[in-house]
């Protein structure tokens, strides 16, 4: 060989990375904890700024509307910096919410503060779910999202204890002396006990930059179809039908959960008396530990049977515990609403997982579309609230019944180019 040959260039690290899908796993439960601390909070938030249900749900309409405004822009922003960067820059930003609402905690910060922590979070699902597909490959796509959401669960189970450890703690006798909660009661309003879980929130975000920053990234190898294009690509994507379509399924999946998560309580509380600070905050956490045991449950039956009848059966369930929820009983009521959650557990990794293997091109591109939809967290809360204040409380999750519906309807029409890898799939590929 010629000394003045070139060396060639380092081969680029395979596409499947266990590592990469541990941190992705990693980052799913950070963003659990960010985003679905709303709910338990709402009755605490409309008793401390004397709020109508119309104005409390304009926090959780800030948080995700960021998802709108960001979802795209940040699959640009991936493509010029990579993952690394993006991910970084995304948890800095969600930081400076945090502190922000745990220095200033007055209603008009709260918007600003959640404004800015969903726009991290929006950065963070834009890179973490395609990096999910590629890392841990097509065909185990619709199983690692489920396992992605089982973690999310069990995250989302943990954030309503945190808040009860503090408000049950803070200002009363005796709590001086349990773990943290003598430097909270100095950092936090006497009246706002409340209000330490997001000083808790930015210390953790602290912790995960330290982690992506010592983390060594792997080069993982898109194909120029899991890239995320200019907008003349996101023009073109939001011209197919299956587009729309499939962004209307994460809308309305994202509209049930948060819909449910940020109402229960103040329904049990209004209609049943249930103190919303102990029962209320235990059965949002119930809804979201269903949720993880909805996820395992998922993820063995997807294994088995084809991935839009599992939709189709668990949303079918879903529709009967709602149902049961709003006009049964209180004891019948606080053991329904939580059923929802085992019941979304697998709509949101089977919804994302069947828009992206339904596409032949620019899944990067059509993945930033479809988190867009997650405002769909912004609007459907904030039009019970409204229907609250007009008609009831019980009245305005009626709206429930059409995204619902709609999920239902994505397990019918939806036709994957790769279906889900089932036990029956691979006996077939075989050989005799």
């Amino acid at each position: 060989m010629n000394d003045n040959t070139p060396s060639p260039p380092a081969a680029p690290v395979s596409r499947r990375s266990p590592g990469l899908v541990a941190l992705v796993m990693l980052t799913f439960f950070v963003i659990s904890l960010l985003t679905n601390i709303i709910g338990p909070l709402v009755p605490d938030i409309i008793k401390s700024f004397d709020l109508s249900l119309t104005l409390v749900a304009l926090l959780p309409f800030a948080f995700f509307i960021a998802y709108g405004v960001m979802s795209i822009p940040s699959g640009m922003l991936l493509e010029r910096f990579r993952e690394k960067p993006v991910m970084i820059g995304a948890f800095v930003l969600a930081f400076a919410g945090a502190l922000l609402f745990a220095t200033q905690p007055r209603y008009a910060t709260a918007i600003v503060s959640l404004f800015l922590i969903g726009a991290g979070m929006a950065a963070l699902q834009v890179a973490i779910n395609p990096l999910l597909r590629v890392s841990g490959g097509e065909e185990h796509y619709a199983f690692n999202s489920v396992l992605a959401q089982l973690i999310f669960g069990g995250a989302s189970f943990l954030s309503p204890f945190i808040y009860s450890y503090f408000v049950r703690n803070i200002g009363q006798p005796g709590g001086e002396g349990k773990p943290l909660i003598g430097l909270a009661s100095r950092l936090v309003p006497p009246d706002l006990p409340w209000v330490a879980v997001y000083w808790v929130f930015a210390v953790l975000v602290v912790a995960m930059i330290a982690v992506l920053a010592a983390v060594r990234f792997p080069v993982v190898v898109r194909s120029e179809d899991e890239r995320a294009g200019a907008w003349a690509v996101h023009k073109a994507l939001f011209q197919n039908r299956t587009v729309i379509l499939f962004f209307l399924g994460i809308f309305a999946y994202v509209g049930t959960e948060q819909g449910l998560a940020n109402w229960m309580s103040q329904f049990l509380s209004v209609y049943h008396g249930y103190d919303p600070q102990t029962v209320g905050a235990a059965k949002v956490a119930l809804f979201w530990g269903m949720m993880t045991i909805g996820g395992v449950l998922g993820l063995f039956l997807l294994k088995f049977v084809d991935s839009r009848r599992v939709l189709v059966g668990f949303t079918v369930s879903a529709i009967v515990f709602l149902t049961l929820g709003l006009f049964g009983p209180g004891p019948l009521a606080k053991t329904m609403f939580p059923l929802v959650g085992f019941a979304a557990a697998v709509m949101w990794p089977i919804i994302f997982s069947l828009a992206l293997n339904s596409v032949e091109r620019h899944q990067g591109s059509f993945s930033g579309i479809l988190c867009t939809g997650i405002i769909g967290g912004a609007l459907v809360p904030l039009l019970i609230g409204r229907l609250g204040d007009a008609f009831g409380l019980r009245q305005g999750m009626f709206v429930l019944y059409l995204t619902l519906g709609y999920i239902l309807s994505v397990g019918l029409w939806a036709r994957p180019l790769i279906a889900n890898k089932t036990v029956a799939m691979r006996k077939k590929r075989e050989p005799a």
